[in-house]
């Protein structure tokens, strides 16, 4: 399993919220298996998600593909989001 990690700013957590459970379908399109969401303590417009995959192939092609680009936009997400891709060990 890889656990992909995505850190991002968002103009307003309650519509980034509405907007991320909107994209279910995109997320089980692009393979994702589970998900959680967090954000700072201190500012809730700092947001971190994780999702699941089988692969890393499938981790790779889902954070990067136009579709989920969009959908960040979308949703509100300002500046690039940080990712970074882990294994259980």
């Amino acid at each position: 399993m890889i656990r992909v990690f995505l850190r991002h700013i968002v103009e307003d957590f309650a519509q980034w919220r509405e907007a991320f459970d909107g994209m279910e379908p995109l997320r089980q399109a692009g393979g994702v298996q589970a998900n959680g969401i967090f954000h700072a303590l201190d500012d809730p417009n700092d947001v971190t998600v994780w999702h699941d995959f089988e692969t890393r192939e499938k981790a790779e092609a889902f954070i990067t593909s136009d579709v989920f680009g969009a959908a960040l936009a979308d949703a509100g997400v300002t500046g690039e989001p940080i990712a970074w891709l882990t294994r259980a060990a």
